[in-house]
Protein backbone atom coordinates (compact mmCIF):
# COMPACT_ATOMS: atom_id res chain seq x y z
CA UNK A 1 0.00 0.00 0.00
CA UNK A 2 1.26 3.48 -0.84
CA UNK A 3 1.19 6.33 1.64
CA UNK A 4 -1.50 9.02 1.56
CA UNK A 5 0.34 12.34 1.42
CA UNK A 6 -0.93 15.78 2.42
CA UNK A 7 -0.12 19.25 1.08
CA UNK A 8 2.81 21.25 2.39
CA UNK A 9 1.68 23.38 5.33
CA UNK A 10 -1.18 21.07 6.28
CA UNK A 11 -1.80 21.66 10.00
CA UNK A 12 -1.68 18.65 12.32
CA UNK A 13 -2.91 18.99 15.88
CA UNK A 14 -4.88 17.63 18.78
CA UNK A 15 -7.56 19.21 20.92
CA UNK A 16 -8.86 19.59 24.47
CA UNK A 17 -11.40 21.77 26.32
CA UNK A 18 -11.05 23.62 29.60
CA UNK A 19 -13.88 22.00 31.58
CA UNK A 20 -12.90 18.54 30.39
CA UNK A 21 -9.28 18.71 31.53
CA UNK A 22 -8.61 21.63 33.89
CA UNK A 23 -10.50 20.49 36.97
CA UNK A 24 -12.10 22.62 39.64
CA UNK A 25 -14.23 24.73 37.30
CA UNK A 26 -16.82 25.23 40.03
CA UNK A 27 -18.23 28.53 38.81
CA UNK A 28 -19.94 27.43 35.58
CA UNK A 29 -23.29 25.93 34.64
CA UNK A 30 -21.88 22.47 34.04
CA UNK A 31 -20.45 22.13 37.56
CA UNK A 32 -23.89 23.08 38.90
CA UNK A 33 -25.53 20.60 36.49
CA UNK A 34 -23.20 17.77 37.56
CA UNK A 35 -24.14 18.29 41.22
CA UNK A 36 -27.87 19.02 40.87
CA UNK A 37 -30.46 16.66 42.30
CA UNK A 38 -31.50 14.12 39.68
CA UNK A 39 -28.65 15.00 37.32
CA UNK A 40 -28.19 12.65 34.36
CA UNK A 41 -24.41 13.01 34.75
CA UNK A 42 -22.76 9.75 35.74
CA UNK A 43 -20.11 11.57 37.77
CA UNK A 44 -18.65 14.98 38.49
CA UNK A 45 -15.79 16.48 36.50
CA UNK A 46 -13.96 16.98 39.81
CA UNK A 47 -10.24 17.47 39.33
CA UNK A 48 -10.48 16.28 35.71
CA UNK A 49 -6.89 15.89 34.44
CA UNK A 50 -5.58 18.68 36.72
CA UNK A 51 -4.52 20.54 33.61
CA UNK A 52 -5.06 23.92 35.26
CA UNK A 53 -1.75 23.12 36.95
CA UNK A 54 -0.26 20.56 34.55
CA UNK A 55 -0.81 22.39 31.26
CA UNK A 56 2.95 22.65 30.51
CA UNK A 57 3.14 18.86 30.66
CA UNK A 58 0.23 18.62 28.23
CA UNK A 59 1.90 21.02 25.82
CA UNK A 60 5.16 19.10 26.07
CA UNK A 61 3.28 15.96 25.04
CA UNK A 62 1.83 17.68 21.98
CA UNK A 63 5.21 19.07 20.96
CA UNK A 64 7.01 15.77 21.55
CA UNK A 65 4.70 14.07 19.07
CA UNK A 66 5.80 16.47 16.34
CA UNK A 67 2.41 18.12 15.92
CA UNK A 68 2.11 21.69 14.70
CA UNK A 69 -0.86 22.94 16.72
CA UNK A 70 -2.72 22.55 19.98
CA UNK A 71 -6.39 23.47 20.29
CA UNK A 72 -7.63 24.34 23.79
CA UNK A 73 -10.31 26.57 25.28
CA UNK A 74 -10.37 29.43 27.74
CA UNK A 75 -12.85 29.15 30.61
CA UNK A 76 -15.28 32.08 30.66
CA UNK A 77 -16.22 31.55 34.32
CA UNK A 78 -12.59 31.94 35.41
CA UNK A 79 -11.99 35.06 33.31
CA UNK A 80 -15.29 36.78 34.19
CA UNK A 81 -16.35 35.16 37.50
CA UNK A 82 -19.09 37.75 38.02
CA UNK A 83 -20.68 39.95 35.41
CA UNK A 84 -18.28 42.73 34.51
CA UNK A 85 -15.60 41.53 36.96
CA UNK A 86 -12.46 40.41 35.14
CA UNK A 87 -9.67 38.19 36.44
CA UNK A 88 -6.33 39.43 35.22
CA UNK A 89 -4.72 36.35 36.77
CA UNK A 90 -6.87 34.03 34.64
CA UNK A 91 -6.16 36.04 31.50
CA UNK A 92 -2.44 35.88 32.25
CA UNK A 93 -2.73 32.12 32.77
CA UNK A 94 -4.10 31.66 29.26
CA UNK A 95 -1.64 34.15 27.81
CA UNK A 96 1.20 32.04 29.21
CA UNK A 97 -0.33 28.97 27.56
CA UNK A 98 -0.43 30.69 24.17
CA UNK A 99 3.07 32.11 24.52
CA UNK A 100 4.57 28.76 25.48
CA UNK A 101 2.88 27.10 22.50
CA UNK A 102 4.87 29.44 20.28
CA UNK A 103 8.07 28.59 22.17
CA UNK A 104 7.42 24.90 21.47
CA UNK A 105 6.65 25.48 17.79
CA UNK A 106 2.90 24.97 18.23
CA UNK A 107 0.17 27.19 16.86
CA UNK A 108 -2.31 27.91 19.71
CA UNK A 109 -5.85 27.37 18.46
CA UNK A 110 -8.03 29.04 21.07
CA UNK A 111 -11.72 28.26 21.55
CA UNK A 112 -13.54 31.09 23.30
CA UNK A 113 -16.49 29.00 24.49
CA UNK A 114 -16.54 25.23 24.78
CA UNK A 115 -20.05 24.45 26.15
CA UNK A 116 -19.78 26.06 29.61
CA UNK A 117 -21.02 29.50 30.68
CA UNK A 118 -20.53 31.31 34.01
CA UNK A 119 -23.15 30.79 36.70
CA UNK A 120 -24.07 34.48 36.58
CA UNK A 121 -25.02 34.07 32.93
CA UNK A 122 -26.94 30.82 33.41
CA UNK A 123 -28.78 32.50 36.29
CA UNK A 124 -30.11 35.06 33.82
CA UNK A 125 -31.31 32.37 31.43
CA UNK A 126 -28.06 31.39 29.71
CA UNK A 127 -28.29 31.70 25.92
CA UNK A 128 -32.01 32.51 26.27
CA UNK A 129 -31.17 35.84 27.92
CA UNK A 130 -31.57 38.55 25.31
CA UNK A 131 -28.24 40.14 26.28
CA UNK A 132 -26.25 36.87 26.12
CA UNK A 133 -24.83 37.39 22.59
CA UNK A 134 -23.60 40.87 23.54
CA UNK A 135 -22.08 39.56 26.78
CA UNK A 136 -20.25 36.90 24.79
CA UNK A 137 -18.96 39.52 22.36
CA UNK A 138 -17.72 41.61 25.29
CA UNK A 139 -15.93 38.54 26.63
CA UNK A 140 -14.30 37.95 23.22
CA UNK A 141 -13.20 41.58 23.11
CA UNK A 142 -11.59 41.34 26.57
CA UNK A 143 -9.80 38.07 25.75
CA UNK A 144 -8.52 39.43 22.43
CA UNK A 145 -7.29 42.60 24.10
CA UNK A 146 -5.22 40.57 26.56
CA UNK A 147 -3.84 37.74 24.42
CA UNK A 148 -4.83 38.37 20.81
CA UNK A 149 -1.25 38.99 19.75
CA UNK A 150 -0.29 35.42 20.76
CA UNK A 151 -3.35 33.60 19.36
CA UNK A 152 -2.74 31.39 16.31
CA UNK A 153 -6.35 30.64 15.32
CA UNK A 154 -9.60 31.43 17.15
CA UNK A 155 -12.83 29.43 17.34
CA UNK A 156 -15.76 31.44 18.73
CA UNK A 157 -18.19 28.72 19.86
CA UNK A 158 -17.64 25.00 20.05
CA UNK A 159 -20.54 23.03 18.60
CA UNK A 160 -23.36 25.50 19.35
CA UNK A 161 -25.74 23.03 17.71
CA UNK A 162 -24.93 20.49 20.44
CA UNK A 163 -25.59 23.07 23.17
CA UNK A 164 -29.05 23.73 21.75
CA UNK A 165 -29.96 20.16 20.81
CA UNK A 166 -28.69 18.41 23.92
CA UNK A 167 -29.95 21.13 26.26
CA UNK A 168 -33.40 21.69 24.75
CA UNK A 169 -34.27 18.39 23.05
CA UNK A 170 -32.44 15.45 24.64
CA UNK A 171 -32.20 16.92 28.18
CA UNK A 172 -28.58 15.88 28.82
CA UNK A 173 -27.00 19.37 28.77
CA UNK A 174 -28.08 22.35 30.86
CA UNK A 175 -30.85 23.40 31.22
CA UNK A 176 -32.13 19.87 30.45
CA UNK A 177 -35.57 20.75 29.08
CA UNK A 178 -37.55 19.59 26.08
CA UNK A 179 -38.91 22.62 24.26
CA UNK A 180 -38.53 23.05 20.50
CA UNK A 181 -39.48 26.73 20.58
CA UNK A 182 -36.83 27.58 23.14
CA UNK A 183 -34.34 25.50 21.18
CA UNK A 184 -34.92 27.52 18.03
CA UNK A 185 -34.52 30.74 20.00
CA UNK A 186 -31.22 29.48 21.40
CA UNK A 187 -30.07 28.52 17.89
CA UNK A 188 -30.68 32.12 16.80
CA UNK A 189 -28.93 33.53 19.87
CA UNK A 190 -25.87 31.36 19.33
CA UNK A 191 -25.65 32.38 15.67
CA UNK A 192 -25.84 36.01 16.75
CA UNK A 193 -23.21 35.43 19.43
CA UNK A 194 -20.89 33.95 16.83
CA UNK A 195 -21.26 36.87 14.43
CA UNK A 196 -20.68 39.40 17.20
CA UNK A 197 -17.78 37.33 18.55
CA UNK A 198 -16.05 37.31 15.17
CA UNK A 199 -16.35 41.08 14.96
CA UNK A 200 -14.93 41.50 18.47
CA UNK A 201 -12.00 39.16 17.87
CA UNK A 202 -11.11 40.89 14.63
CA UNK A 203 -10.90 44.16 16.53
CA UNK A 204 -7.41 43.15 17.62
CA UNK A 205 -4.74 43.12 18.63
CA UNK A 206 -3.33 40.28 16.58
CA UNK A 207 -4.19 38.97 13.15
CA UNK A 208 -5.46 35.40 13.17
CA UNK A 209 -8.10 33.32 11.35
CA UNK A 210 -11.49 33.24 13.10
CA UNK A 211 -14.26 30.68 12.63
CA UNK A 212 -16.95 28.51 14.16
CA UNK A 213 -16.73 24.80 14.99
CA UNK A 214 -19.76 22.65 14.26
CA UNK A 215 -20.73 19.10 15.14
CA UNK A 216 -21.69 17.42 11.88
CA UNK A 217 -23.03 14.00 10.97
CA UNK A 218 -23.07 12.11 7.72
CA UNK A 219 -26.87 12.15 7.53
CA UNK A 220 -28.23 9.23 5.53
CA UNK A 221 -31.92 8.76 4.73
CA UNK A 222 -33.47 5.33 4.91
CA UNK A 223 -36.54 4.77 2.69
CA UNK A 224 -39.17 7.37 3.54
CA UNK A 225 -36.82 9.40 5.74
CA UNK A 226 -35.78 12.05 3.23
CA UNK A 227 -38.13 14.83 4.40
CA UNK A 228 -37.37 14.14 8.07
CA UNK A 229 -33.64 14.25 7.33
CA UNK A 230 -33.89 17.70 5.77
CA UNK A 231 -35.83 19.05 8.76
CA UNK A 232 -33.32 17.66 11.24
CA UNK A 233 -30.30 18.84 9.30
CA UNK A 234 -31.76 22.31 8.85
CA UNK A 235 -31.93 23.03 12.59
CA UNK A 236 -28.81 21.15 13.63
CA UNK A 237 -26.37 22.22 10.90
CA UNK A 238 -27.53 24.53 8.15
CA UNK A 239 -28.57 27.54 10.26
CA UNK A 240 -25.07 27.55 11.76
CA UNK A 241 -23.23 26.99 8.49
CA UNK A 242 -25.10 29.97 7.06
CA UNK A 243 -23.92 32.07 10.03
CA UNK A 244 -20.29 31.56 8.97
CA UNK A 245 -20.53 33.93 5.99
CA UNK A 246 -17.36 35.98 5.87
CA UNK A 247 -15.46 33.76 8.32
CA UNK A 248 -11.88 32.67 7.68
CA UNK A 249 -12.66 28.97 8.16
CA UNK A 250 -15.33 26.57 9.33
CA UNK A 251 -14.35 23.93 11.89
CA UNK A 252 -15.83 20.53 11.03
CA UNK A 253 -16.21 18.11 13.93
CA UNK A 254 -17.42 14.67 12.96
CA UNK A 255 -17.44 11.20 14.50
CA UNK A 256 -20.09 9.05 12.81
CA UNK A 257 -23.07 8.91 10.48
CA UNK A 258 -26.74 9.28 11.43
CA UNK A 259 -29.43 7.24 9.71
CA UNK A 260 -32.85 8.86 9.48
CA UNK A 261 -36.14 7.05 8.90
CA UNK A 262 -39.69 8.40 8.58
CA UNK A 263 -40.01 8.59 12.38
CA UNK A 264 -36.58 10.08 13.02
CA UNK A 265 -33.15 8.90 14.08
CA UNK A 266 -32.46 5.17 13.78
CA UNK A 267 -30.05 3.16 15.89
CA UNK A 268 -26.90 1.40 14.68
CA UNK A 269 -27.32 -0.86 11.69
CA UNK A 270 -26.89 -4.60 12.07
CA UNK A 271 -23.29 -5.70 11.64
CA UNK A 272 -21.74 -2.25 12.15
CA UNK A 273 -19.38 -2.03 15.16
CA UNK A 274 -20.35 0.41 17.91
CA UNK A 275 -17.98 2.65 19.87
CA UNK A 276 -17.99 3.42 23.60
CA UNK A 277 -20.34 6.33 22.85
CA UNK A 278 -23.01 3.96 21.51
CA UNK A 279 -22.81 5.13 17.92
CA UNK A 280 -21.46 3.41 14.83
CA UNK A 281 -17.80 3.03 13.91
CA UNK A 282 -18.07 5.05 10.69
CA UNK A 283 -14.84 6.94 9.90
CA UNK A 284 -15.90 7.68 6.31
CA UNK A 285 -18.43 10.17 7.76
CA UNK A 286 -15.71 12.81 7.97
CA UNK A 287 -15.31 12.99 4.20
CA UNK A 288 -19.05 13.47 3.72
CA UNK A 289 -19.26 16.30 6.27
CA UNK A 290 -16.20 18.14 4.94
CA UNK A 291 -17.75 18.06 1.49
CA UNK A 292 -21.07 19.35 2.79
CA UNK A 293 -19.53 22.16 4.85
CA UNK A 294 -17.61 23.29 1.78
CA UNK A 295 -20.75 23.18 -0.35
CA UNK A 296 -23.17 24.91 2.03
CA UNK A 297 -20.76 27.70 2.99
CA UNK A 298 -19.90 28.40 -0.63
CA UNK A 299 -16.27 27.41 -0.30
CA UNK A 300 -15.08 28.66 3.10
CA UNK A 301 -11.81 26.85 4.00
CA UNK A 302 -12.31 23.83 6.26
CA UNK A 303 -10.33 22.96 9.37
CA UNK A 304 -11.11 19.54 10.87
CA UNK A 305 -11.11 20.74 14.48
CA UNK A 306 -12.26 17.41 15.96
CA UNK A 307 -12.32 13.82 14.78
CA UNK A 308 -11.61 10.69 16.76
CA UNK A 309 -13.02 7.68 18.53
CA UNK A 310 -13.87 6.61 22.05
CA UNK A 311 -12.43 3.12 22.34
CA UNK A 312 -10.33 0.93 24.61
CA UNK A 313 -8.77 -0.69 21.52
CA UNK A 314 -5.90 1.45 20.28
CA UNK A 315 -5.58 -0.54 17.06
CA UNK A 316 -9.19 0.43 16.34
CA UNK A 317 -8.26 4.08 16.98
CA UNK A 318 -5.46 3.92 14.42
CA UNK A 319 -7.71 2.18 11.90
CA UNK A 320 -10.41 4.84 12.39
CA UNK A 321 -8.05 7.78 11.87
CA UNK A 322 -6.39 6.10 8.89
CA UNK A 323 -9.70 5.71 7.08
CA UNK A 324 -10.91 9.20 8.07
CA UNK A 325 -7.73 10.80 6.73
CA UNK A 326 -8.03 8.91 3.46
CA UNK A 327 -11.38 10.65 3.06
CA UNK A 328 -9.79 14.04 3.78
CA UNK A 329 -7.23 13.35 1.06
CA UNK A 330 -10.02 12.62 -1.42
CA UNK A 331 -11.59 15.97 -0.53
CA UNK A 332 -8.28 17.70 -1.22
CA UNK A 333 -7.98 15.87 -4.52
CA UNK A 334 -11.34 17.29 -5.52
CA UNK A 335 -10.22 20.86 -4.83
CA UNK A 336 -11.74 21.33 -1.36
CA UNK A 337 -9.57 23.65 0.74
CA UNK A 338 -8.91 21.63 3.90
CA UNK A 339 -6.30 23.37 6.04
CA UNK A 340 -5.65 20.79 8.77
CA UNK A 341 -6.75 17.93 11.01
CA UNK A 342 -7.05 17.84 14.81
CA UNK A 343 -7.50 14.56 16.64
CA UNK A 344 -9.94 14.56 19.57
CA UNK A 345 -8.57 14.27 22.14
CA UNK A 346 -5.08 14.62 23.54
CA UNK A 347 -6.14 13.14 26.89
CA UNK A 348 -8.70 10.71 28.26
CA UNK A 349 -10.92 13.35 29.82
CA UNK A 350 -14.37 14.23 31.18
CA UNK A 351 -16.90 13.38 28.47
CA UNK A 352 -19.77 15.43 29.85
CA UNK A 353 -22.84 13.43 30.90
CA UNK A 354 -20.93 10.14 30.39
CA UNK A 355 -18.14 11.10 32.79
CA UNK A 356 -14.78 9.38 32.44
CA UNK A 357 -16.05 6.19 30.79
CA UNK A 358 -15.35 6.96 27.10
CA UNK A 359 -11.63 7.12 26.29
CA UNK A 360 -10.89 9.29 23.26
CA UNK A 361 -7.35 10.23 24.23
CA UNK A 362 -4.04 9.60 22.54
CA UNK A 363 -2.79 9.72 26.12
CA UNK A 364 -4.19 7.77 29.07
CA UNK A 365 -4.59 9.66 32.35
CA UNK A 366 -4.53 8.13 35.81
CA UNK A 367 -7.23 10.20 37.48
CA UNK A 368 -5.75 9.56 40.94
CA UNK A 369 -2.09 10.38 40.30
CA UNK A 370 -2.72 12.38 37.07
CA UNK A 371 0.14 10.51 35.41
CA UNK A 372 0.01 10.81 31.61
CA UNK A 373 0.75 7.61 29.67
CA UNK A 374 0.87 7.88 25.86
CA UNK A 375 -0.88 5.07 24.03
CA UNK A 376 0.62 3.48 20.89
CA UNK A 377 -1.66 5.71 18.80
CA UNK A 378 0.18 8.80 20.10
CA UNK A 379 3.57 8.16 18.43
CA UNK A 380 1.71 6.72 15.43
CA UNK A 381 -0.23 9.98 14.96
CA UNK A 382 2.95 11.94 15.60
CA UNK A 383 4.61 9.94 12.84
CA UNK A 384 1.77 10.88 10.49
CA UNK A 385 2.31 14.56 11.31
CA UNK A 386 6.10 14.41 10.91
CA UNK A 387 5.82 12.61 7.56
CA UNK A 388 2.77 14.66 6.49
CA UNK A 389 1.46 11.32 5.27
CA UNK A 390 -0.52 8.30 6.43
CA UNK A 391 1.24 4.98 5.86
Amino acid sequence: MSSVHFPEGFLWGTATAAHQIEGGNTNNDWWAFEHAAGTPCLESSGDACDSWHRWPEDQDLVASLGLGAYRFSVEWSRIEPEEGEWSRAALEHYRRQCARCHELGLSPVVTLNHFTVPRWLSGRGGWEWEAAPQRFARFCERVAAHLGDVVGWACTLNEPNVVATMGYLFEVFPPAVRDSGRRQAVNAALCRAHVLGVEALRGGPGDFPVGLTLSMHDYQAEPGGEERLERIRRSTEDVFLEATAGDDFVGVQCYTRMRIGPQGVLGPADGVPVTQMGYEFWPRALEATVRRAWEVTGGIPVLVTENGIGTADDDQRIAYVTEALAGVRRCLDDGIDVRGYFYWSLLDNFEWVLGYGPTFGLVEVDHHSFERRPKPSAPWFGGVARANAVP
